[in-house]
């Protein structure tokens, strides 16, 4: 996986590739598609979520650009594959999932594993958690319809968003990086996920009826 599918692929960090080689990802997957863990694709988790392909969760941990120590928001738990290779490269994470099965899931694969770095909380994720903001990276593992502002106001000066932006026939992988007081805008590569739900995502909580 590591040499053929991302360093292949354009995955260079270093630090990546020993994460992603490190992270068991047939322990993320049900037990009846094990032998497919990691295929070239994404797989179903059930509640019709997923786990990504390889090189996009590769692909959005070299964009972060983590050296150690960072504290990291991730949107979309899903297994806890990808919390479990972000909690390699940083120092906390706090991990949103929004269907309370597969965050509990997630949350008893981690400590299985003796992965202590990772806080599972269920929620909307497209409010982020601002009561740990701000983090120096956010990633999110599912599409939004644009650049999710609550999440952009959760970022530290010299923070970075990853985030899928739906766009037509895919979804664009997109960082969002604080440079010097600004923001300046990236595009990483096509993609396809799932889309977010939530009250900045798709399919928000309509309003209360006028009584």
């Amino acid at each position: 996986m590591v040499e053929r599918q991302l360093r292949r692929r354009g995955i260079s960090d270093e630090r990546v590739l020993e994460a992603m080689a490190e992270v068991p990802r047939e322990e993320f997957v049900p037990p009846e598609i094990r032998s497919s863990a990691y295929n070239d694709s994404a797989l179903p988790i059930g509640h019709e979520q997923t786990i990504s392909q390889p090189w996009v969760v590769a692909a959005i941990c070299q964009a972060l650009g983590l050296r150690g120590g960072e504290r990291v928001l991730e949107i979309g738990t899903g297994s806890g594959y990808s919390a479990a290779v972000l909690a390699q490269l940083a120092g906390h994470v706090v991990s949103l999932e929004r269907v309370p099965e597969l965050g509990e899931a997630a949350r008893r694969k981690l400590e299985e594993l003796g992965i202590d770095n990772v806080e599972v909380i269920v929620g909307d994720g497209s409010r982020g958690h601002p009561e740990r903001a701000p983090y120096d990276a956010i990633a999110v593992h599912a599409a939004t319809p644009e650049a999710p502002h609550s999440l952009l106001s959760e970022l530290a000066p010299d923070g970075r968003l990853v985030v899928p932006i739906a766009a037509g026939t895919a979804d664009l992988l997109t960082a969002f990086i604080r440079d010097n007081g600004s923001l300046r805008q990236e595009t990483i590569g096509p993609c396809r996920f799932v889309p977010l739900i939530g009250a900045e995502g798709f399919n928000p909580p309509e309003p209360p009826e006028n009584k």
